[in-house]
C-alpha cells in the first residue's frame, strides 16, 4: 500500500470518526437533554430521529446523481454541510433549534457514508479492497472506545454542547485534510459521455428482484429491533436503575473496546463457517443482553457493564454477516446504486425505531421511564423475524468484477 493510498485512509477514517461520533453523542446525552429542555422521552425520541430521518431522505436523493460527480467534490460539501449542521448544535439555544440544527447534520451526514465506502472502491483493487474496508470501518470502534467518552466528559465538565463543538472543531480540521490530501477521484466518469444514464434504474433493478426485495426486508427488521433499544439505554439507566451519568462513557469504552477484539474474528467465523448460520446465532445470542438491559433493575456496575458489552458484542457480531449478506444479492456493476438505497433504508428505519420507542416509553413525575420492557420484547421479536429473511437472502451466482485503479496525482 502507498504512502498516498495510506494517507487517503487516513483522512477518510478521520471523517468516519467525526460523522460517527456526531451521531452516537446524542443518544448518551439523553438524561441531560432530557432535564435541560424539560423535554418528555417522545420529544427525546423525535430529536434522535430527527437526524437519521433527513439523513435517510438525502441519502435516497443523491443516489440518483452521485456518480455523475467526483468523489472529493461530492465528499467535500457533504463534510462541510455536516460540520456546519454540528456546531449549530452546539449553538442552538432551544429544544426547537436544536432539532433544526440536527435534521440539517444529518441531510448532509445523509450523504457521507455511502461516498466514503465508493471512495474506497474507486481506489483499491477488489483483491485489496476489503484490508482498505477495515481501515475506514475501525472509526467506529474508535469513537465507541475514545470518541463518547471524550464527549462525555466534556458534558459533564462543562455542558451538553461541549461535545459538539468537539466534533465541530474538529471537523474544520478534517475539512482541510479532504481539500489538500483526497485526490478528485473521477475514474467512474470516464466514458460516461458515451452510455445513456437512467436515473431510475438502481430502482426498477430492486423492484424486479425478489430477493434484492428480501435483502431491504432483512435491513428494515434488523435496524427496528436495534436501534429502539440503544437511544433509550442512557436515560433508562440513569432514571430508573440509578446508574451514574459520569459513570455512562464506561458502557460505550467497554463496548467498543470489546468490539475491536470480537468483529475480525466474527468476519473470519462468518466466512469459514457460512454467513447465515453465523447470524443466526448471534441473533439468538443478542436477545439475552437485550432482555437484561431492558429489564435490569440492580445498579451494579459490574452487571451494567457485563450486559452493555454483550449486547455490543453479539449486535455488532450480528451486523457483520447481515452486511456481507445484504452487499452480495446484486451483481458488482449495481452495488454502488444497491447499498446506497440500502443504507438510506437503514437510516429510516433507525428513524422509525427511535419514534416508536418514544411513543410506548412514558415518563413518570419522579423522571423514571415506563414500558422501556414493552419496548425491549418487541426488538426481541423483529430480530426473531429477521432469522426467517435472511434464510432466504441468497448471494448472485457471480464473479465480482476487480477495479485496480490507484489514487490519482
Amino acid at each position: 500500500m502507498s504512502q498516498k493510498e495510506k494517507l487517503l485512509l487516513f483522512v477518510l477514517a478521520c471523517l468516519n470518526f467525526t460523522h460517527i461520533m456526531d451521531f452516537m453523542i446524542l443518544m448518551p446525552l439523553g438524561p441531560q437533554l432530557m432535564r435541560y429542555f424539560g423535554i418528555s422521552p417522545q420529544q427525546f425520541s423525535l430529536l434522535v430521529s430527527a437526524y437519521s430521518f433527513s439523513a435517510g431522505v438525502s441519502g435516497f436523493c443523491v443516489a440518483f446523481i452521485a456518480d455523475r460527480f467526483p468523489r472529493k467534490y461530492l465528499i467535500l460539501v457533504a463534510y462541510t454541510g455536516f460540520v456546519v449542521g454540528t456546531l449549530a448544535c452546539a449553538l442552538a439555544p432551544t429544544f426547537g433549534w436544536l432539532m433544526v440544527a440536527r435534521t440539517v447534520a444529518g441531510l448532509f451526514g445523509g450523504v457521507l457514508g455511502a461516498q466514503v465506502m465508493a471512495a474506497v472502491g474507486d481506489t483499491f483493487a477488489y483483491e485489496r479492497r476489503a484490508s482498505a474496508m477495515g481501515v475506514v470501518m475501525t472509526a467506529f470502534s474508535v469513537a465507541s472506545v475514545v470518541g463518547v467518552p471524550t464527549g462525555l466528559y466534556l458534558a459533564s465538565v462543562w455542558s451538553w454542547h461541549a461535545p459538539f463543538w468537539f466534533v465541530g472543531g474538529l471537523g474544520l480540521l478534517v475539512i482541510g485534510l479532504i481539500y489538500g490530501f483526497v485526490p478528485r477521484l473521477d475514474g467512474h466518469l470516464q466514458g460516461r459521455a458515451k452510455t445513456t444514464h437512467q436515473p431510475f434504474e438502481v430502482l426498477t433493478n430492486i423492484l424486479k428482484s425478489p430477493n434484492q426485495l428480501r435483502a431491504l426486508w432483512l435491513t428494515t427488521t434488523i435496524m427496528l429491533g436495534h436501534f429502539s433499544i440503544i437511544p433509550f439505554i442512557s436515560p433508562y439507566l440513569v432514571a430508573n436503575v440509578g446508574f451514574s451519568e459520569k459513570n455512562i462513557f464506561l458502557i460505550y469504552a467497554v463496548g467498543g473496546a470489546l468490539t475491536l477484539f470480537t468483529a475480525p474474528q466474527v468476519g473470519k467465523l462468518a466466512d469459514k463457517r457460512g454467513k447465515y448460520p453465523v447470524f443466526v446465532v448471534f441473533a439468538l445470542l443478542s436477545m439475552i443482553p437485550m432482555w437484561l438491559i431492558t429489564n435490569l433493575q440492580i445498579n451494579s456496575l459490574p452487571i451494567i457493564l457485563s450486559a452493555a458489552g454483550l449486547f455490543f458484542v453479539f449486535s455488532n457480531g450480528r451486523l457483520i454477516p447481515t452486511q456481507a449478506m445484504t452487499s452480495s444479492v446484486v451483481l458488482p456493476q449495481q452495488r454502488g446504486g444497491f447499498l446506497a438505497i440500502n443504507t438510506s433504508l437503514q437510516l429510516l428505519m433507525q428513524s422509525v425505531a427511535v419514534y416508536w420507542a418514544g411513543l410506548i416509553i412514558e415518563r413518570q413525575p419522579d423522571g423514571k421511564l415506563l414500558h422501556y420492557n414493552w419496548v425491549g420484547y418487541g426488538a426481541m421479536a423483529f430480530i426473531f423475524i429477521s432469522i426467517f429473511i435472511a434464510r432466504h437472502v441468497k448471494p448472485v451466482d457471480a464473479q465480482p468484477i476487480s477495479q485496480p485503479q490507484n489514487v490519482e496525482e
